[in-house]
């Protein structure tokens, strides 16, 4: 097997047995770095500061991510015009904390017939939302619920 010291120095081709016996006398562990490569490459260190130090990295990965969330509003063809504009204001609160809204339309009833209203509030939320978001998903009727997905500018 190939050994590197735990100064990172190349120690060459040497037995397990050799390579064991150099650990101890420092007081560290070997440890199997590159399985496949041909012949195997070993590293003597301190396996449990590694394992630490790779934790650590996972940590800082999850903490500078960023998730986002998909945040609902529900809407209905006879929904008023200041309800409208509470629910916009909803959406661009919910776009400034960068996360993306899914906008549906319900159409209950006999309701479905009347489609284009419903279109029509939505292209009416479209417009009004332009300098704040970005369009994923055109309104698109499926079933009985009409769909719109936008997401914040970057």
């Amino acid at each position: 097997m190939r050994a590197i010291s735990d100064e990172g120095a190349q120690l060459g081709v040497i037995t397990l047995e050799d390579a064991l016996a150099h650990a101890e006398r420092v007081g560290l562990d070997l440890v199997e770095v590159s399985p496949t490569a041909n012949p195997p490459v070993c590293k003597i260190m301190d396996y449990g500061k590694f394992r630490y130090k790779q934790s650590k990295k996972i940590h800082d990965a999850k903490k500078s991510q960023t998730v986002i969330h998909v945040k609902e509003i529900r809407l209905r063809p006879k929904t008023e015009e200041h309800d409208v504009q509470v629910k916009l204001k909803h959406i661009k609160k919910f776009l400034d904390q960068h996360n993306k809204v899914k906008i549906s339309m319900m159409f209950r009833g006999r309701e479905i017939a009347f489609t284009d209203i419903g279109r029509r509030i939505m292209e009416d939320i479209r417009s009004r939302l332009a300098e704040d978001c970005i369009v994923d998903q055109e309104p698109r009727l499926e079933g009985r619920h009409m769909v719109m997905i936008v997401s914040p500018k970057k």
